[in-house]
């Protein structure tokens, strides 16, 4: 999935995320996140055993998203939790780059969603 410039800009700027998963129940589970963009990869970084990264791993898709006034971004795909030292790092680093640098956690493992689809207001998304 390709993003205009505006749309590297935008998922590259200090903004907060929704991630939305599905809990056991069938109910949607959205908690607040930072993420990162890289490649056509969302990376979210946090504890293993955390809902979020329980509900992913239960069924292998989640989605992140984005508003800043007019401004927006979904991304959607299949999910899965690393948990092995390079990933994890690469998780880290990115979110360093984006936001700070995250408190030390020996539990920190890094979903990726593999994006499949991109929505986005106009100009964020590049048009095939």
């Amino acid at each position: 999935m390709q993003l205009t410039d505006a749309g590297l800009s935008f998922v590259t700027e200090r903004h907060l995320g929704t991630l939305s998963t599905v809990g056991r129940d069938g109910r949607t589970h959205a908690v607040p996140v930072g993420f990162t963009w890289r490649d056509g990869v969302v990376r979210v970084i946090g504890s293993r055993g955390s809902q979020k990264f329980v509900n992913a791993q239960r069924s292998g898709r989640a989605s992140v998203s984005s508003v800043d006034g007019a401004r927006w971004i979904s991304f959607e795909g299949p999910a899965r939790l690393l948990t092995d030292a390079e990933s994890v790092a690469l998780g880290v680093a990115l979110y360093t780059e984006r936001y700070r640098e995250p408190r030390p956690n020996p539990e920190r493992g890094v979903l990726e969603i593999v994006v499949e689809r991109v929505l986005a207001s106009r100009g964020l998304r590049a048009e095939n």
